[in-house]
């Protein structure tokens, strides 16, 4: 509308509508929609039809539309790219219906900001497909539709309210299964509770409920229902706005019906608001006053008159407000950042308590300035060969049949009984090594949380680990409530809890305990620990040929010649910003959690040792043996006897299990390189078309010997309470262990809506590059290809849909025991 708005205004001041101020005319109306929906396409939002409905004045149906003759889409395309709007005058919904609906209806904005893109490509996928299912919830919505508008024409506002409640939990939902969230079902089930029968519906207004909503009460009881909302939606935002991708605080919308749709008038002498100059000025401060074309000199010096007649006063003769105005221009003309003399002592400390490893961070620094690394030495040299992994190199489980567990009379027996367990489809003699290895208490889980997901969420500020990402047993699960009910089921199963540890960093530690603990451990029985990370990163200013790799080397998009010319101009800026400021010096021009950075996942498991965790873990159960590490968004890897009994009767120190690649499937995988079998990270490839040369993806589910690994690293059982000695150890391994540098855009926060963005250079290690040391790789690791559906990855939230379709879902809730 926003949009619609402006192209409006621009259209009006040059001459294409019949009149400068007043409504629109029809036609009119139908070239700005056109326009602004053109403009939300180009701009990648995917615009819809709805959202240019407020150009047109009060109540109106939007629908599509046959294309005609006199249509340019005719011929081309069955229907017209522009829906027709049909206006409901007042002897279809009359005065005291819209009346009793505005009565009704509370407008919220829930704070929630999703990217709808990968849920405008399902729709559309399903609508093209003629999915059955879809399509026969297409044709319901369809119906429903048609009732709703019957009902506005009877003035019939409860059953309004009945009918969009049907929609939304019916067709909008087997449509689209994401577009419900553990947000937005809270807050009904909230108001539901509170309001009872007098709350009438839900109404989604979104691609995606938790942004725009309408909940639809009694009218006595509206005016309460707005307050109560307002409270509901920022408790409930608290408590989840580590697992969800908030953007603002929830809002509650007084709104009208507007009758007259988009309209102008014109008003004059006097001077635009005084955050438009607040946001204009500064720039126009710095270009020659020559340079600016008389009318901009002649509305400046309006502005400097009003500033200067009345600098003091909260409004001047202009009806603007000017208190402030010169300071404020000042600081933004010269801008300083803010907490800039505590920001390099909070830094310090922040590192201390964090672990930093100041002789690492030297070691790195140096090798990044003598070129020893960077982002041309990520990759192996050209004369590599990579090579698929071998036949007789993977043992294949993805066809075999697995183990399955089975409580017989789970609710009738006591806890003080054995349970009875039932080995369904598998009595092999791995099986039951395995099972007599969980029934002894000698396996742990080991889930991998300390990332915050950015590609999960394209940038959103959430922790992964807490996103409530399916329904699952008829609930939103976390995906740490899906694990943890995965190894509440198995220890239930042999009669023996199973110690699951949680690892976490310093961008998810403080959250994942805090929602733990909100959530009673999800009912966990069992030994449940959170390990702390022990390792952080310190930003470095990127070398010049670092820069110049990314940009000049690395495939780039080509603009056209002007943008171009641009961007370069401003590489040219940003290298020679890193030349002044010292190539492979500290970053610490900025708040310490923009001069921070994770280290990467192989620094997961030395920080069990670090932080004593895994000291805590053995003391309880020194019977352990076997530790089962994965990704949090593993979400099907659960503690399989045949496997776990598998890796056992091999011997080995690390069992990695891959799972056949698919397309999508992009970092590496299984390789013989230079003929020895290992993973490879993808940034390692010499060859981006290396990696389609490979059969297997790293799932990065892993089963590790304890007293094997601790060996690798130097280190017995009984050294595991001197810090000193396994910080050297931790070390000496990753010395061991490739450096990868990338690099990343950091945002330099100034006030007054000011940032500069600048690109920083940052490490990270990989535990897939353990399996290449020759300790691990000649003889001390095996490899197992798993069915996908337990080695998958969700990496985006665009991956869910299939998922769901194909099985997986399904076949992870199986494996899940959850809170009674």
């Amino acid at each position: 509308s926003l949009l619609a708005c402006l192209i409006a205004v621009c259209m009006r001041a040059t001459g294409q509508t019949r009149a400068l101020t007043g409504m629109l005319q029809e036609h009119e109306r139908r070239l700005v929609a056109a326009r602004a929906i053109l403009g939300e396409w180009l701009a990648g939002s995917g615009g819809g039809w709805q959202d240019s409905g407020g150009v047109w004045p009060g109540m109106k149906l939007i629908t599509g539309q046959l294309a005609g003759l006199e249509d340019p889409e005719h011929g081309i395309s069955r229907g017209r790219l522009l829906p027709g709007h049909h206006i409901m005058d007042y002897e279809e919904v009359d005065a005291g219906t819209r009346a009793r609906l505005q009565d009704s209806l509370v407008l919220v904005h829930g704070g929630m900001a999703q990217d709808v893109g990968p849920i405008l490509e399902m729709v559309t996928e399903k609508y093209l497909l003629r999915s059955e299912a879809e399509w026969v919830a297409r044709q319901e919505a369809m119906c429903i539709y048609d009732e709703i508008v019957a009902l506005l024409q009877k003035g019939d506002v409860r059953s309004i309210g009945a009918a969009t409640t049907r929609n939304f939990f019916g067709p909008i939902q087997t449509i689209i299964p994401w577009a419900n969230n553990l947000y937005t079902m809270t807050l009904i089930e909230h108001v539901r509770a509170v309001y009872g029968e007098d709350f009438w519906g839900f109404w989604m207004l979104g691609g995606m409920s938790g942004g725009g909503m309408g909940f639809i009460f009694d009218p006595a009881r509206k005016a309460e229902a707005q307050t109560r909302l307002q409270i509901m939606m920022s408790e409930t935002k608290q408590a989840l706005q580590n697992a969800l991708p908030f953007a603002m605080e929830p809002v509650v919308y007084d709104f009208a019906i507007n009758e007259r749709g988009t309209v102008a008038e014109v008003r004059d002498g006097g001077l635009m608001s005084a955050g438009y100059y607040a946001l204009l000025v500064p720039a126009l401060l710095k270009r020659d006053r020559y340079a600016l074309t008389p009318a901009r000199r002649a509305e400046l010096d309006r502005f400097g008159a009003a500033c200067r007649a009345q600098p003091q006063v909260s409004e001047s003769d202009s009806g603007i407000e000017l208190s402030g105005m010169v300071q404020m221009l000042f600081d933004r003309i010269i801008p300083r950042p803010q907490e800039e003399v505590s920001a390099g002592q909070n830094l310090d400390a922040l590192l201390a308590e964090l672990g930093f490893d100041h002789i690492q961070h030297e070691q790195i620094r140096a090798d990044l300035r003598s070129g020893r690394i960077g982002l041309a030495q990520n990759r192996l040299p050209a004369s590599t060969v990579i090579a698929d992994a071998r036949p007789g190199d993977v043992v294949d489980f993805a066809n075999r049949q697995m183990s399955e567990l089975r409580i017989t009379n789970h609710e009738s027996r006591s806890m003080d009984q054995e349970p009875v367990v039932h080995n369904v489809r598998s009595t092999s003699k791995i099986t039951t090594l395995g099972l007599q290895a969980l029934r002894e208490g000698r396996v742990a889980v080991v889930t991998l949380a300390a990332g915050v997901g950015s590609r999960w969420t394209h940038g959103a500020g959430v922790v992964k680990a807490l996103h409530p990402f399916c329904k699952l047993g008829g609930k939103h699960r976390s995906f740490v409530e899906v694990h943890l009910a995965k190894s509440r089921r198995v220890g239930q199963a042999v009669g023996m809890p199973i110690p699951h540890v949680i690892t976490t960093s310093y961008l998810t530690h403080g959250p994942i305990r805090d929602y733990l603990a909100a959530q009673g451990q999800y009912g966990y029985t069992g030994p449940l620990y959170l390990s702390p990370g022990r390792a952080v990163g310190l930003r470095l200013i990127p070398m010049a040929r670092d820069l110049r790799f990314a940009w000049e080397e690395m495939p780039q998009q080509l603009l056209d010649e002007q943008a171009q010319k641009v961007l370069e101009s401003l590489h040219a800026a940003l290298i020679g910003w890193a030349q002044q400021m010292g190539e492979g010096n500290d970053y610490r021009d900025n708040v310490p959690l923009q001069c921070l950075h994770p280290v990467g996942h192989w620094f997961e498991i030395p920080n069990l040792l670090r932080n004593g965790v895994l000291a805590r873990l053995l003391a309880e159960r020194p019977q352990l043996q076997v530790l089962m590490m994965h990704n949090v968004d593993t979400v099907g890897a659960d503690v399989d006897p045949a496997l776990l009994g598998w890796h056992l009767d091999s011997g080995a120190t690390v069992t990695v299990e891959v799972i056949m690649r698919r397309v999508e499937d992009r970092g590496g995988g299984l390789a013989r390189v230079d003929g020895q079998l290992r993973l490879i990270e993808g940034m390692a490839l010499p060859r981006e078309e290396d990696e389609f040369e490979l059969s297997y993806y790293n799932s990065n589910t892993m089963w590790l010997d304890i007293d094997k690994l601790l060996a690798l690293f130097d280190l017995t059982r009984a050294d595991l309470d001197d810090a000193g000695k396994i910080a050297d150890a931790v070390r000496a391994v990753a010395a061991r262990m490739p450096t990868y540098i990338t690099l990343k855009d950091v945002k330099k926060r100034w006030g007054h809506g000011q940032e500069d963005i600048f690109p920083v250079a940052q490490f990270e290690k990989l535990w897939g590059d353990m399996t290449a040391l020759p300790e691990i790789a000649n003889s001390a690791c095996r490899y197992v290809v798993v069915p996908r559906e337990r080695g998958q990855q969700l990496k985006e939230q665009a991956q869910l849909d299939g998922w769901l379709r194909d099985g997986s879902a399904a076949y992870v809730e199986a494996l899940c025991g959850w809170e009674e």
